[in-house]
């Protein structure tokens, strides 16, 4: 790897442990608003996209709209789960404490959503200014857009950048952006299979601990 080394991280399902009170979030509202059915089981189909496109999808599969009237309950009922229950994954805070390379974090989530689950777990100090969201550029994961804007701001190149990723789309983003993708299965949204449907999308490896990250970043001559 050349000197300027940038690790880019996703937010929700690797630094924070967010996915499953996500998609309870998302459960709450459509039943709210009349529309059951709306479990874990579509959410799970729905990870590591921004929320317009999640929207659109639950239409797609369940038939079920949330109008934009709406729409704002999704971050109210999910800040309110967050603030009370919201964990980082287990060992990023050690990892973060020893890392030497550069870092940032490109999201899905909206920038309130993504300075809100660093705030509550105490991750916020660890990257400063070097948040990106979806919401900065035109296409969401999986397309490129915003880890090469990542990329851009933090003045690095697309070459000599890791993504750590938990979501199929977002190791297939990354990939297209001309990075190395690692596959993070640590989250408590994982499941049977989840390595393997990362690495079917490109990622150099699955991991399921910051251990075994930091071992393969080392292998990529990563300063840790």
């Amino acid at each position: 790897m050349a000197a300027q080394q940038l690790i880019i991280f996703d937010c929700d399902g690797v630094l924070v442990d967010s996915e499953p009170l996500a998609a309870e979030a998302y459960e709450r509202v459509y039943e709210k608003h009349g529309m059951s059915g709306v479990g874990a089981d579509i959410i799970a189909q729905c990870v590591g996209m921004k929320q317009a496109d999640i929207i659109i999808r639950i239409k797609e599969l369940t038939g079920h709209h949330l109008q934009p009237e709406q729409e704002g309950d999704l971050w109210t009922v999910t800040r309110d789960l967050f603030s009370e229950k919201l964990n980082p994954t287990t060992g990023i805070g050690s990892f973060l404490r020893t890392l030497e390379a550069g870092r940032c974090v490109a999201s899905s989530s909206s920038l309130q959503r993504i300075h809100h689950s660093l705030d509550v777990t105490g991750l916020a100090p660890h990257f400063g200014d070097a948040i990106f969201s979806s919401s900065m550029v035109k296409r969401g994961k999986p397309a490129p857009d915003i880890f090469l804007y990542a990329a851009e701001k933090m003045g690095a190149d697309p070459a000599n950048c890791v993504v750590i990723e938990d979501s199929p789309f977002g190791v297939e983003g990354a990939v297209a952006a001309g990075m190395t993708a690692i596959g993070y299965t640590g989250g408590g949204h994982t499941y049977a299979g989840h390595g393997e449907r990362l690495r079917a999308k490109g990622a150099h490896a699955a991991c399921a601990n910051w251990r075994e990250i930091s071992d393969r970043l080392s292998g990529l001559g990563f300063r840790l």
